[in-house]
């Protein structure tokens, strides 16, 4: 698994055929070929190529980011 710092981890923001990366505390996950991911973006609300916490822990769903790859951890 790679280590990725935050400026990396936003080169996996999904667009323009990049994969599409999240970080959800500490670990790295591909989401790129979830249909709810498309584009880079969830629910209009969320942006790959970012760390999620803060903003999932407010999310009214469960931690469904835990079912996807995991690729690596976020390490700054």
């Amino acid at each position: 698994m790679k280590d990725f710092m935050l400026d990396e981890l936003a080169e996996f923001d999904g667009r323009d055929g990049r994969p599409a990366y999240v970080a959800y505390k500490g670990t790295v996950y591909e989401v790129t070929d979830s249909s709810m991911w498309g584009g880079g973006e969830h629910e209009g609300m969320h942006s790959a190529g970012r760390d999620l916490t803060g903003e999932h822990d407010d999310a009214p769903h469960d931690v469904y980011v835990t079912e996807f790859p995991e690729v690596g951890r976020l390490v700054g």
